[in-house]
């Protein structure tokens, strides 16, 4: 029977993710903020990245210390940002809005390097969790977050099948046009 800690957090990948995992420099460092269950974290360890993982509750990816930098750290508790100077060549988040967090994510993508994010949007409390207005995206908010700061590479927002409202995007510290990938998801 799968743990409670299974069951709240996916063990798969982002589709999302997964599409653009490969723009992620080769060796770079990637940052997997409130990781969760570890998916991510697992998933580009697995592609040798070195991986720093941060969440307020690291319990469920104990067993990856030692393999990845584990911090654990309450991002919303007014504490400093635990990261101080660091720069990642991925910075991936997902399933989580902290809006306070926004200029110190975009100012931790390195040259090069990327910031790939998803999560909730305004329209999601018809369908299920999260419903407060704090926790979902307005519309186009992702876009704007970026704007002068990161070249967008891709960005989608709308309804999903399972159905929620997201909003994804993915954007690059670099002004050089950017191979895209499949436009199918591996």
């Amino acid at each position: 029977m799968p743990s409670a800690t299974a069951h709240r957090h996916p063990q798969h990948p982002s589709p999302w993710v997964r599409r653009f995992a490969d723009l992620v420099p080769k060796q770079a460092t990637v940052l997997d903020l409130t990781c969760g269950g570890g998916r991510h974290t697992r998933f580009f360890a697995a592609r040798s990245h070195p991986v720093t993982a941060v969440d307020r509750d690291v319990s469920a990816i104990e067993d990856l210390r030692g393999r990845v930098e584990v911090i654990e750290a309450d991002l919303e508790d007014g504490s400093a940002w635990p990261l101080p100077g660091r720069r990642f060549g991925a910075v991936i988040v997902t399933n989580y809005l902290y809006r306070p967090l926004f200029p110190t994510l975009i100012d931790t993508v390195a040259a090069g390097g990327l910031l790939i994010y998803e999560t909730f949007g305004v329209g999601n409390e018809k369908f299920s969790r999260p419903r407060n207005p704090d926790h979902l995206l307005r519309p186009g908010e992702l876009l704007k977050r970026v704007e002068g700061a990161l070249q967008v590479v891709a960005y989608e927002a709308g309804i999903t099948p399972q159905p929620a409202v997201v909003q994804r995007i993915v954007a690059i510290r670099s002004d050089e046009p950017v191979v895209l990938p499949d436009a199918e998801y591996p």
